[in-house]
């Protein structure tokens, strides 16, 4: 139970000193990069539909 107890302990205090080793982003390049993805998934998503109603337009012609 003791050899438990450390093991965790260990891991904990290896976990805190990689913690401080981390560089984060800076805000402005977080906000970016969010607006990129948001900007990117509106669109594909927006091609996806066009791209829906031209097959729905296609499949009932041959229906």
């Amino acid at each position: 139970m003791n050899d438990t107890i450390n093991t965790i302990q260990t891991y904990f205090r290896g976990v805190r000193s990689e913690w401080g080793k981390i560089s984060w982003p800076e805000k402005r390049q977080v906000v970016a990069e969010t607006v990129f993805v948001v900007a990117i998934v509106f669109v594909l998503t927006l091609f996806i539909y066009i791209v829906d109603i031209i097959f729905k337009g296609l499949f009932g012609l041959i229906k």
